[in-house]
C-alpha cells in the first residue's frame, strides 16, 4: 500500500521587517542614583561602560505591559492587525513565571489569539534568535506575519548593591513585525552558543535553592529569615564576558556579513547589543566600519536592556536618522549562556 503524499504549506522565498515599536519606562535612574547603592562615581561608570542613565519601570508595570506597548506601535507601523499574526515570539529572561509564557498573555492582549505563542530564553541574543525563527517560520509557510518582541524588566532581578552587573541594567521593550517580501530583507542568521562559559552570567540562586533556604529558615524557627525576600538576582564574571565579547563577537559579526554576501562598506548601520560602550567601539574597530555607517549607541541613555537592546537601539536610530530606512544594518546579540546571534537586515 502506497503512502499518500502530504500537502505542504506554500513556501515564501524572502522576508523582511515591516514595522518596529518601542517602550521605554518613565523612571530615569542616573549614575548618581546608582552610586547611593555601590561605592562608585559617575565618572567611573561613564568611563567603564558609557552609561549615563538607564530607564526602570515602576512596580505596577510588568514585562508584558512593556511588550504590549512596543508591539502595538510595531503593528501600527506595519499596517496590519494583530489577528493577522501567524506567531508571537517574546524574548525575555525576566518574565516572573516559568509557565505560562509571556507570549501567550501578550497574544491575548493584542487580539492575536489563536496564533501560536512562545518565549525564548536566550538573554541578550534573544532578539536575534527571534528574528531567525520568524524568518524560518515565514519562509516555510507556517506563518505570514510574525511578531518578535525583546522585553525585559531587569530591575526585578537585580540587587542594587551588587557591583558586577546591577549598575549596567535597565528596563524596556522593542518589537518588530516580520512579514513576506519580494526581495531579501533578512540575511542568513549566524548563531550559536558556548556552554563552557555557562556560569559567566547567571543568577545567584536556582529556584530550588530558594525553596530549600526558605524551608530551612522555617524549620529553624527564624521567622525573620523565613519572611525575608530570598530572591535570585543577576551577577556576572565581568572580565570573562568582556574578553569573550571583544575577541569573539567581531568574528561572528564578520561571518554574518559574509553569509549575506556583503562587506562593511555596504552597510548603512551597525546595531550591536548594548552591553558596554567599550565593547561596541572595539567591534567597530575590528570590523573596520567606514565613517558612513551609523552605529547604534542607545546604551548611554538606556543602559543594558538585554533582549530589548537591539530593537530599542534600532528604533532610536531610525527616529534620529529616518533616511536609513531601506538601508542594510548588521545586528548582533550576545550574552548569558553564553549565546550569540547575528544577521544583516533591511531596515524598516
Amino acid at each position: 500500500m502506497s503512502t499518500p503524499a502530504l500537502k505542504q504549506a506554500p513556501l515564501r522565498e524572502f522576508t523582511r521587517i515591516v514595522g518596529i515599536g518601542a517602550s521605554r519606562p518613565n523612571i530615569v535612574v542616573t549614575n548618581e542614583d546608582v552610586c547611593q547603592w555601590i561605592d562608585s562615581s559617575d565618572e567611573w561608570i561613564r568611563q567603564r561602560t558609557g552609561i549615563v542613565t538607564r530607564h526602570r519601570a515602576p512596580a505596577d508595570v510588568s514585562v508584558i505591559d512593556l511588550a504590549e506597548e512596543a508591539s502595538r506601535e510595531a503593528l501600527e507601523r506595519a499596517g496590519i492587525e494583530a489577528a493577522q499574526l501567524g506567531a508571537v515570539i517574546v524574548s525575555t529572561v525576566t518574565h516572573p513565571f516559568a509557565t505560562p509564557s509571556a507570549a501567550a498573555s501578550l497574544a491575548d492582549r493584542l487580539g492575536a489569539t489563536p496564533a501560536p505563542a512562545f518565549d525564548i530564553s536566550a538573554a541578550c541574543a534573544g532578539y536575534c534568535y527571534g528574528i531567525a525563527q520568524a524568518d524560518a517560520l515565514i519562509r516555510s509557510g507556517a506563518a505570514e506575519y510574525v511578531l518578535v518582541v525583546g522585553a525585559e524588566k531587569l530591575s526585578d532581578v537585580i540587587d542594587n548593591s551588587e557591583r558586577t552587573i546591577s549598575f549596567l541594567l535597565g528596563d524596556g521593550a522593542g518589537a518588530v513585525v516580520v512579514g513576506p517580501s519580494d526581495t531579501p530583507g533578512i540575511g542568513p542568521s549566524v548563531w550559536g552558543s558556548d556552554g563552557s562559559k555557562w556560569d559567566a552570567i547567571g543568577m545567584t540562586h536556582s529556584l530550588l535553592e530558594v525553596r530549600d533556604l526558605a524551608e530551612a529558615a522555617r524549620r529553624s524557627g527564624d521567622s525573620a529569615a523565613a519572611k525575608a525576600a530570598i530572591w535570585p538576582t543577576l551577577r556576572q564574571d565581568g572580565q570573562t564576558v568582556f574578553r569573550w565579547a571583544v575577541w569573539e563577537m567581531a568574528k561572528v559579526a564578520q561571518r554574518a556579513l559574509d553569509a549575506a554576501g556583503i562587506t562593511a562598506d555596504d552597510l548603512s548601520a551597525f546595531v550591536p547589543h548594548q552591553a558596554n560602550m567599550r565593547i561596541i567601539d572595539e567591534m567597530v574597530k575590528q570590523l573596520k566600519l567606514p565613517d558612513t555607517v551609523k552605529v547604534g549607541r542607545d546604551i548611554a541613555d538606556a543602559g543594558n536592556t538585554s533582549a530589548a537592546s537591539i530593537p530599542l537601539a534600532t528604533h532610536r536610530l531610525l527616529a534620529e536618522n529616518p533616511e536609513l530606512s531601506g538601508g542594510l544594518a548588521l545586528q548582533i546579540g550576545f550574552g548569558a549562556g553564553l549565546v550569540f546571534g547575528a544577521q544583516v537586515i533591511v531596515l524598516p
